[in-house]
């Protein structure tokens, strides 16, 4: 369940007056932040990617307001039915890349890991690679299942659940957890019930890796996607969670959007015991 990097490229960018600044790079944490290049579509894909954000559109108006956690499995169905990921708007088939060099600068990995609204499978296939014991899990019973066709023969436990309704089982018991996109494809009410869940996964000493979109705090966002405000991120330290790192990136293809690549530790048990 994400919608993302460039719904990622120019997602009802008519529209969206109010994200005007994000589109021409301005971001709200650095005056001058990174830029990450993101893979480049051919013409005919980037063709395929609008017709599949319009069936988006389409599909949520449909289904309303009400039935909006619907709209990802009904997305991903209609998909599947011509196994057409193309037909996914967020959909790349390769992991996030913020996410590889993470993994590839702090090698070697080991421990479990919770991949959060894994869609298709490539960041939880990325994270089994580098040696971790890998839980995915997405809203959609259709993309899990597309998942598990696309690596067969990755040893991922792949499960359908809702992380506002997670399994009780799951809680405290991973060393990392990887949300990329999730938390800013919900709307800012359902969004608020997400941060317990989501910090609930960890063991202590664990860390929380977050990849989204971020906005200025004044900017009301028109989604989806959502973005993040900088008060949502602080969230997380109000659970008690440490902010590791901060690192503020603009994602540049047929756009450049503001992003952020955020690290949070929860604390070990000494750490507490010292508050």
């Amino acid at each position: 369940m994400t919608v993302g990097q460039d719904d990622q490229t120019d997602r009802n960018s008519e529209t969206h007056d109010r994200d005007a600044p994000a589109r021409e790079g301005a971001h709200p944490l650095a005056e001058t932040p990174e830029v990450v290049a993101m893979p480049a579509f051919s013409a005919e894909v980037e063709e395929k990617r609008r017709a599949a954000r319009a069936h988006a559109d389409a599909i949520q108006e449909r289904l309303g307001e009400e039935a909006f956690l619907d709209w990802f499995d009904r997305l991903y169905a209609d998909a599947a039915q011509d196994e057409a990921p193309e037909r996914i708007p967020w959909a790349d088939l390769a992991p996030h890349p913020l996410l590889t060099e993470w993994l590839q600068k702090h090698a070697p990995h080991q421990g479990k890991a919770l991949e959060v609204g894994c869609g298709l499978g490539d960041n939880a296939a990325a994270l089994s690679d580098a040696g971790y014991a890998v839980t995915a899990f997405d809203l959609s019973a259709h993309a899990v299942e597309w998942a598990k066709k696309r690596f067969p023969d990755k040893p991922i436990d792949w499960h359908v659940a809702n992380l506002l309704e997670p399994p009780q089982a799951w809680r405290g018991q991973f060393d990392i957890v990887h949300e990329t996109y999730t938390l800013q494809s919900l709307p800012p009410g359902l969004r608020r019930q997400a941060f317990a869940p989501l910090a609930g996964f960890l063991k202590p000493g664990g860390r929380l890796l977050l990849i989204c979109r971020i906005r200025p705090e004044e900017v009301t966002p028109e989604g989806p996607p959502w973005p993040l405000a900088p008060s949502e991120l602080a969230e997380l330290e109000r659970l008690g969670f440490v902010r590791e790192t901060l690192r503020p990136v603009i994602l540049k293809s047929t756009r450049a959007i503001p992003h952020v690549f955020c690290i949070y530790r929860r604390p070990a048990a000494e750490e507490t015991e010292k508050r």
